[in-house]
């Protein structure tokens, strides 16, 4: 119990309780530290220390379940309000926003950012997202997609002269931008011609008519990014494609990633529903994303060849094996020394093979590719095989760190000189 006060110095020890305290220790814990005793006598006891600290309330603990929404919202809110991750012109009517990986923070984008607003001056705006980052990054892809969308939300409450949004992705990032675009998207009546094949060509039917928080879908960019998990073949490069090992990491990314390793290895089964990766292939109650990706002008896939480590050419690039070009590993763009290859149009779908093994990891594999291909998309493969740093193409293809990934600056170029403003 914490003692009565006395307006005496000195007179500290003297308690007006009757309920018996134990003797102060005359020891100074500011001894310790070199600091003087206090004039007038006064000094800190380590037994008055202690009693004091004994007799503090408790924190309640904290809640046994934490309300998802609510937690996104919090702490979208937030960093939607920072305004230090944030380049370009005030007249810019087009947002661009930046989405880190995998551990990753907002200063990933940091070349990204610049070169931006750099070689397409009083053009566009960018906000490098910051509410997913470090450990938060393990929460799960809903979670943080959830977070994402509301940090939007913000900044375009925020800045009111905006018309047009785009999202420039890495990683992981790319997975968390399609869930928020889920549910940022906003129906439009525009959006019914659109399907009409009767009195539209199917150029004209590349995208919707759909909104995301108010603004008009440009560019949807995703680098390296794992469209299909990381649980099958040669996914996850670094295991190799042993069996043994990719089945282990299954069972065991949780333990590591959180809920965002069961995401990435379709092991989620919340309420008996397909795993979330699944459903992110078709608009459902969860959100509306095939529609909002429909709704872009330009999808775009960047993707590693090789020595990714991380994340595979086939998942990155929304290809089955057998899809995958045969490259000379030469740019065809002297321009671009590390693009390698571009392709503007999805590879022919063709009829159900009846190789195509129906095991339940094949089958999920299958129906997201077919779901993701619903909409065409742009694939750029790239390279860095004679790259001093080669084994870190997954970072190169972002510039993650300059001038350590100074390499994979000309991809940055390549996405800025073929971006629809």
């Amino acid at each position: 119990m914490a003692q009565s006060r006395s307006a005496s110095p000195g007179s500290s020890r003297r308690s007006r309780s009757t309920r018996w305290s134990p003797p102060a220790l005359p020891f100074d814990l500011g001894m310790l530290f070199g600091r003087k005793q206090k004039p007038g006598g006064e000094r800190l006891d380590l037994g008055n220390w202690v009693r004091r600290v004994l007799s503090r309330p408790l924190q309640p603990p904290p809640a046994a379940e934490r309300e998802v929404e609510v937690e996104a919202e919090d702490e979208g809110r937030d960093a939607g309000n920072r305004e230090e991750v944030e380049v370009g012109s005030e007249e810019a009517d087009h947002l661009v926003v930046m989405v880190n990986g995998l551990s990753g923070s907002s200063s990933d984008w940091k070349f990204g950012a610049e070169q931006f607003v750099k070689r397409l001056p009083g053009k566009v705006y960018v906000h490098r997202s910051e509410c997913n980052h470090s450990t938060l990054t393990f929460d799960g892809v809903d979670l943080m997609g959830e977070r994402l969308a509301e940090e939007v939300r913000q900044v375009v409450q925020r800045r009111r002269n905006l018309r047009k949004i785009s999202f420039v992705a890495h990683s992981l990032g790319g997975l968390i931008s399609r869930y928020a675009i889920g549910k940022l998207y906003e129906y439009s009546v525009a959006e019914e011609s659109c399907f009409n094949t009767d009195k539209h060509s199917d150029e004209e039917n590349v995208y919707g008519g759909g909104k995301l928080a108010g603004l008009e879908p440009m560019n949807f960019i995703a680098s390296a990014t794992p469209h299909l998990g990381s649980r099958w073949n040669k996914q996850l490069p670094f295991l190799f494609g042993v069996p043994l090992l990719e089945r282990t990491a299954a069972e065991t990314a949780h333990f590591i990633v959180g809920r965002t390793g069961k995401h990435l290895f379709l092991s989620d089964r919340d309420d008996e529903k397909p795993p979330l990766l699944v459903r992110m292939v078709e608009d459902c109650d969860d959100g509306k994303f095939m529609s909002a990706l429909r709704s872009f002008k330009r999808r775009v896939a960047y993707a590693n060849i090789t020595y990714d480590h991380i994340v595979g050419w086939r998942t990155s690039s929304i290809r089955r094996q057998h899809e995958l070009p045969e490259l000379q590993l030469t740019a065809k763009d002297e321009k671009y020394p590390h693009v390698i290859h571009v392709s503007t149009a999805n590879p022919e779908c063709p009829q159900e093979e009846d190789s195509v093994d129906a095991s339940l990891a094949d089958s999920l594999e299958e129906i997201m590719i077919r779901g993701l291909r619903q909409v065409t998309w742009e694939r750029v493969d790239v390279c860095f095989h004679e790259s001093r740093l080669k084994y870190n193409a997954h970072y190169n293809i972002q510039v993650r760190t300059h001038p350590t990934n100074l390499e994979g600056e000309d991809v940055i170029y390549h996405m800025i000189d073929n971006f629809l403003v």
